[in-house]
């Protein structure tokens, strides 16, 4: 069985107990063969944002504690954790006891949360709670534009809703871009629902790719059965090897599903992520899929 197959598309009972029993690591290379990415030579760099939206445990005094659960972790790890074993995992906190007041129980359970997914992941995860005080950022996306609102697309025709790189055509002029798409859609790998999100690309290069053709190719990922992380590793492999670009990164914000959403971000040189959402201690704003 593939190690993604343990829960995905099976009826699961959420645990009473605390259980890190039922995470499950799957090997990234999995997802990266077809796309002839080695493992020894990553054509990029970059982390996993997940943010957990219906995270809470109790005090030792039996009150409810509820948070924002932020973690982070880098692509380079040998391993990604499965979402729904995640969900399964964080849901075994809600009727265990922490701490004696709010602020001690969750250093405590963020503690254990950033030690087992550590020692699950082979990596260093790192791990913050916000709860309702905190103060959500801008995304630092918000200058980026929307293709889809900026082309005449009454007259584009899109008609590929399966991955392929020669939708994307060249400009033939350098420059440097910042685009945006809400037009993002692939599926579940093991359970083929839809996963809704938004893209984003900064790329800087001698050749760079013509906007109908991105949104053409972005449309194209609208049948594809893969991970969240594997169709931002697609869309950022097939600019890299079409248009060696100086510099890329490709980030893609999920609607979150489960109380649970994902945004890989894979950048190269590795020098510059975005700040606010690769920042473990700041709470960014949901964007408009997410």
């Amino acid at each position: 069985m593939q190690p993604e197959a343990i829960h995905l598309g099976k009826s699961s009972s959420y645990p009473k107990k605390y259980d890190p029993s039922v995470l499950v690591a799957v090997p990234r290379y999995l997802n990266r063969e077809h796309l002839e990415i080695k493992e020894n030579d990553l054509p990029f760099s970059g982390v996993d944002v997940w943010h957990a939206y219906e995270f809470s445990f109790l005090t030792k005094n039996g009150l409810p504690v509820v948070g924002i659960l932020k973690l982070i972790y880098p692509a380079t790890s040998q391993y990604l954790v499965e979402s729904k074993s995640l969900k399964l995992y964080l849901n075994s906190f809600n009727m265990e006891r922490f701490g004696f007041d709010p602020e001690e129980g969750i250093s405590e359970v963020s503690g254990i949360i950033a030690a087992d997914l550590s020692k699950l992941l082979l990596c260093d995860v790192r791990i913050k709670v916000f709860d309702h005080t905190c103060k959500e950022n801008a995304t630092g996306f918000e200058e980026y534009t929307i293709i889809e609102d900026s082309l005449s697309t009454e007259n584009l025709l899109c008609n590929v809703y399966n991955e392929n790189p020669e939708l994307l055509a060249e400009t033939g002029m350098p420059d440097e871009i910042k685009w945006g798409s809400h037009l993002l859609r692939s599926n579940c790998k093991i359970t083929f629902q839809p996963d809704w999100g938004s893209v984003y690309l900064h790329m800087k290069g001698q050749k760079l790719p013509a906007p109908e053709s991105f949104l053409r190719y972005i449309v194209s990922l609208r049948n594809e059965n893969h991970f969240h992380e594997e169709i931002c590793e697609t869309i950022f492999k097939r600019l890299s090897d079409r248009f060696q670009p100086d510099y890329l990164l490709v980030t893609c914000l999920y609607t979150r599903r489960g109380g649970v959403d994902i945004c890989p971000v894979r950048i190269k040189p590795s020098e510059t992520l975005p700040l606010r959402l690769c920042s473990p201690e700041i709470l960014t704003m949901p964007t408009f899929r997410r």
